[in-house]
């Protein structure tokens, strides 16, 4: 399952989602707020999503994610201010062997930042603002992005 929260992530929650007796393996991904970005100093950030595509998008990665012969998988992104430290983002995997789990988590992490419409508004120490690695644009009939 994928959801977006505004409140923090409560990662042994969401282990716990994916622990079976069947699962020989567990492999997390815990994305942060960083203090710095392409040479400039970060104070925090924010996160926005149009939540039914994110949703609906997520739970597609999340269902891909199966062809790796994995269990369990559940992911859930931050929206809202984030201070320097807080945990963006959390995708937790279950396996009956570790090299899915790992495949798996890296899929799914590589996918969800590719295709959710999320987008971030980093803060700078001078006060200014900046949306970030917002690739999700419309493409046109030829492939290119508008």
């Amino acid at each position: 399952m994928f959801s977006l929260s505004s409140k923090p992530i409560d990662a042994d929650a969401l282990k716990s989602l994916v622990n079976t007796q069947e699962a020989g393996a567990y492999v997390a991904f815990e994305g942060w707020v960083r203090d710095h970005n392409e040479g400039r100093q970060v104070t925090g950030l924010e996160y926005e999503a149009y939540e039914a595509l994110a949703v609906k998008e997520g739970n597609k990665i999340l269902e891909e994610a199966q062809k790796f012969s994995i269990l369990k998988a559940h992911c859930v992104h931050r929206t809202g201010a984030l201070k320097i430290g807080d945990m963006a983002v959390m995708v937790v995997v279950s396996s009956a062997h570790r090299k899915e789990a790992f495949v798996a988590c890296e899929f799914i992490i590589n996918e969800i930042k590719k295709r959710v419409p999320i987008w971030k508004r980093e803060t700078y120490d001078d006060g200014s603002t900046s949306w970030v690695n917002c690739a999700h644009g419309h493409k046109t009939a030829h492939g290119a992005k508008s």
